[in-house]
């Protein structure tokens, strides 16, 4: 997902070196050795608990810092001079379809459709066998997962015709028949979470959708694959598996999201509780491990790691609502409460780091995202 990637943005994870083994931070892609400020001086909102409103304000500020309704792209910064990252750009989506699923506002699900055909401007109409727009399996990935969901929630075929054809075009190049798994980048360096787990999410969406019980099958020995290869009995999820070197890499929370994500979805289809148990030691480990006073890691200085904490929510909140597990749900209403008491009080922005206020000059919208995700998704305290 975010692997140090050599033009634009590139991804930062997935271990950054390249000799026989590419040591590419797991996919914690990285785009700018410019530093922002966790600290800085800034006016203080009112301490109070977000609300449902606040959920539309957060969102609105969003777009008016970082979305082009020109191009119908999310820029890179509130400087707006450079696109998002390709990957990200799905995140985004899937933002505004927790907009719609949340609000049921037609403006909204003309939303989702300008986007998709904004990304389609910019990325060759998604032409899998594009690689100039596409150098990363895991790239692919994120945006077969947000077509196959963009299909649950508008009916649209268009999407589902370019999920399943970009599926199949990652699946021919990225599996690895003798081994098992799914290689993170074209030159087959490496197994890494980014591309293992949301290949698990993906196919169990179009299972959902078809009926192919193909998808159902690849599902299963992702994650079976995965859980053996790269989740250890702690219920740490490792950024990556390089040849037959023991499983490693930095902890982040967006790949023990998608490994609660693919066990919620394989939880679902089968009711094994097995799936469910994996999702929760997933969860238990972010919150007794990777928090500091039950507070998410900032994740990211100035990359695209920021927005890793936005597809935690994502599935985080797949645990708490769709798995019965509500035990984890005020420490997440915690963390969204402290990001939005700390936000830019002027322009309504948050910040990766909830714990200190948010800066007031440039900041990314990876960054400023995963908040804005977490409030369309969490029922507000209050």
């Amino acid at each position: 997902m975010f692997h140090l990637k050599t033009s634009t943005m590139k991804k930062s994870s997935c271990f950054l070196v390249l000799s026989l083994f590419i040591a590419f931070v797991s996919c914690g892609k990285s785009s700018s050795t410019t530093t922002t400020p966790d600290k800085t001086s800034v006016v203080k909102p009112v301490n109070q608990n977000f609300t449902a409103g606040d959920a539309d304000l957060a969102y609105t500020a969003f777009n008016n810092y970082f979305y082009n309704p020109t191009a119908k792209l999310y820029y890179s910064t509130t400087k707006k001079d450079g696109v998002a990252a390709i990957w990200t750009q799905a995140i985004y989506w899937d933002m505004a379809m927790n907009v719609y699923q949340r609000t049921k506002a037609s403006s909204q699900l003309n939303m989702i459709g300008d986007i998709y055909q904004g990304n389609y401007n910019q990325y060759d109409g998604y032409n899998w066998n594009n690689t100039a727009v596409w150098f990363i399996y895991d790239d692919m990935m994120w945006w077969v997962m947000a077509l196959a969901r963009a299909n649950q929630v508008t009916g649209n075929a268009n999407y589902l015709q370019k999920a399943k054809d970009g599926f199949a075009h990652v699946w021919a190049g990225s599996y690895d028949p003798v081994s098992g798994g799914m290689f993170w980048d074209f030159q087959h360096s490496g197994k890494n979470s980014c591309i293992n787990y949301p290949t698990v999410i993906a196919a169990m969406r179009l299972y959902t959708i078809t009926g192919d019980t193909s998808y159902f099958n690849k599902a299963k020995s992702i994650y079976a694959w995965s859980k053996t290869n790269l989740a250890d009995a702690s219920g740490k999820i490792n950024d990556n598996k390089i040849g037959n070197n023991p499983p490693g890499g930095q902890d982040y929370t967006y790949n023990s999201g998608t490994a609660i994500g693919a066990a919620m979805a394989l939880y679902k289809a089968t009711n094994d509780a097995t799936y469910l148990n994996d999702a929760k030691l997933y969860a238990d480990y972010v919150k007794n491990n990777l928090c500091t006073s039950s507070i998410l890691p900032a994740e990211g200085d100035f990359n695209e790691q920021g927005v890793l904490k936005a597809i935690f929510a994502q599935y985080i909140m797949q645990l708490i609502q769709d798995g019965g597990q509500s035990q984890y749900l005020t420490w997440i209403q915690n963390n969204v409460n402290t990001g939005w008491i700390n936000r830019d009080a002027t322009r309504n922005l948050t910040y990766r780091n909830y714990a200190v206020s948010c800066p007031t000059g440039d900041i990314q919208s990876y960054e400023a995202s995963s908040i804005v995700t977490f409030m369309q998704l969490c029922p507000p305290s209050n």
